[in-house]
């Protein structure tokens, strides 16, 4: 796939080697991210995934199988390949971001870090309780932890436009079996909220066993969305991360 398609440029030109490529939660997408380039150095690139199915790939349809998701993006952006790569992902975007780093690796160019959050690592999925169900359950569920949707739900006509994509998300994070992978050569960096109900820091801190790097975890005020209450810090902490990498690659022999 074109790399033009499936992926939004917030900012991208020469000046950038290095590229924080993001990776939604389920049911959201690309303009998730739409203001963080002034949060972050004007050196880095800032590139969100386009998932099919909402935005302007409403009329994609989207894999039965996140694994073919994250084959259909690591296939995407292999053009990227001469630049510095991070990832960075959030709930459902964790898991799609993880997946996306062991292709690059297989490939032969793995990201130069990748940076998870709100999300268990991929060994500690399996046996987790479900959420896919009918649509007042998953209404429920996202309510639940995220009160700011309760008035998109609520208008009839939003609904029906977000719905599908959420749907087809849940039943993607679901119907992911996890389990083990291979170990990642580059650096993890977990980021959660102190009062997720999705994750506990404990569990967030065992990505640390995905990685044969080092691996830091920051834990912020907030629940599962804390990103939006605290994305100066995020942002802030992020970009001494991108600069840590930088280092870290321009004086690798």
């Amino acid at each position: 796939m074109d790399d033009e398609l499936l992926i939004r440029r917030y900012r991208d030109d020469g000046g950038c080697p290095t590229k924080l490529i993001c990776f939604a939660p389920a049911g959201a997408g690309a303009s998730t991210f739409h203001t963080w380039a002034r949060g972050l150095p004007s050196d880095v690139g800032l590139l969100a995934v386009r998932y099919p199915g909402r935005e302007d790939r409403l009329r994609d349809p989207i894999p039965p199988r996140l694994e073919d998701l994250a084959d259909e993006i690591a296939d995407g952006i292999k053009g990227l390949s001469a630049y510095r790569l991070v990832l960075f992902g959030h709930s459902m975007g964790a898991t799609v971001a993880h997946e996306v780093a062991l292709r690059l690796q297989e490939q032969g160019n793995p990201p130069a870090a990748l940076c998870v959050s709100g999300r268990r690592p991929t060994h500690l999925l399996p046996g987790r309780k479900l959420i896919f169900g009918t649509d007042e359950e998953i209404i429920a569920h996202i309510v639940g932890f995220d009160d700011s949707r309760a008035a998109v739900f609520a208008d009839e006509a939003l609904r029906d436009l977000v719905l599908p994509a959420i749907r087809a998300d849940y039943r993607l994070v679901d119907t992911f079996d996890g389990g083990e992978r291979p170990l990642l050569d580059c650096p993890i960096y977990g980021y959660t909220g102190d009062v997720d109900t999705e994750v506990t820091p404990e569990q967030m801190d065992r990505w640390s066993e995905l990685t044969r790097g080092p691996f830091r975890l920051v834990v912020m005020p907030g629940g599962h969305f804390y990103l939006r209450a605290e994305q100066a810090a995020l942002l802030a902490d992020l970009s001494g991360v991108l600069a840590e990498v930088k280092s870290r690659t321009m004086t690798a022999p």
